[in-house]
């Protein structure tokens, strides 16, 4: 399995950025596909989840309406698209591959379990 990020970068507050995952390794259509992040100094916090058709999307509160995760079983990527950024969006992101997850009426009960990860993409939201 491998995942590679790409995308990240410097942004100012307000502005826009778009991630992307390349995966390999594994038949990406059988698995749903999330967005994990991790701050300086904290520990991981989920931010969106795919699932296998893509018809199924799902998003932490803080980034709700500002972010958008897609993906294309096709060529194997994941994607994400983040809009009006803040300063509190700082992180290094991960891609991951989804184990299990719990939704019930488009809500997520608690952060998915995740086994794969790529080696992250660093987001900067700074002036």
């Amino acid at each position: 399995v491998q995942l590679v990020e790409s995308g990240g970068g410097m942004v100012q507050p307000g502005g826009s950025l778009r991630l992307s995952c390349a995966a390999s390794g594994f038949t990406f259509s059988n698995f749903a596909m999330s967005w994990v992040r991790q701050a300086p100094g904290k520990g991981p916090e989920w931010v969106s989840v795919i699932s296998t058709g893509g018809g199924g999307t799902y998003y932490t509160d803080s980034v709700k309406g500002r972010f958008t995760i897609s993906r294309d079983n096709a060529k194997k990527t994941l994607s994400l698209q983040m809009n009006t950024l803040k300063p509190e969006d700082t992180a290094l992101y991960f891609c991951a591959r989804v184990r299990s997850y719990t939704e019930v009426h488009g809500t997520m009960l608690e952060p998915p379990e995740t086994d794969y990860r790529g080696q992250g993409t660093q987001v900067t939201v700074s002036t």
